[in-house]
């Protein structure tokens, strides 16, 4: 007798162990769903802000980052505080003007969505002082990837993720 109600209660554990498991899947499944409608509304809006991770330089190897970098898309406004690593083959005449800092109001800019989801965003710049091509890999869950090529530097990429820009308080 014991045997017996010993099998029903270890049956009725994994009932609910696989009921959890079942049910923690559906909640990721629709965490997943929640955050790409989050990405393409804002891949839609045209506004949103890339928050780079990390640098990777052509010479060189991967390079963490603070989060004080940024780069903000809008539809008419491009701004780039992003750090810069490699080789320049031009000195800036201020020193200070190392990284890779504009504000461009006269940009290119072509989103395609991929086959297999997720963006791939062409920004060609007429304005920005020494950036010639930027292009962006977003993937449906936000995480995206930089790479920008310039007149006078090496190429950099950068790793990280978009998100909405915030609000600024009044």
């Amino acid at each position: 007798m014991k045997t017996i109600y010993g099998k029903l209660i270890l049956l009725l554990m994994l009932f609910g162990m696989a009921s959890f498991t079942v049910n923690a899947q559906n909640a990721r499944k629709e965490r997943q769903a929640k955050k790409a409608a989050e990405v393409k509304a804002l891949i839609d809006s045209g506004t949103y802000v890339f928050v780079p991770e990390s640098a990777n330089p052509m010479r060189g190897g991967n390079i963490n980052l603070t989060p004080e970098y940024d780069l903000h898309v809008s539809k008419d406004t491009l701004i780039a505080y992003l750090p810069y690593f490699g080789q320049a083959y031009q000195a800036p005449l201020d020193p200070m003007d190392g990284g890779i800092h504009f504000t461009s109001t006269r940009f290119s800019y072509f989103p395609k969505l991929l086959k297999k989801g997720g963006w791939e965003i062409s920004i060609k710049t007429a304005d920005a002082k020494g950036v010639e091509k930027m292009f962006m890999n977003i993937s449906d869950d936000g995480y995206a990837s930089l790479q920008i090529t310039s007149t006078n530097r090496d190429p950099i990429s950068f790793q990280g993720y978009i998100e909405a820009p915030k609000k600024k308080k009044a």
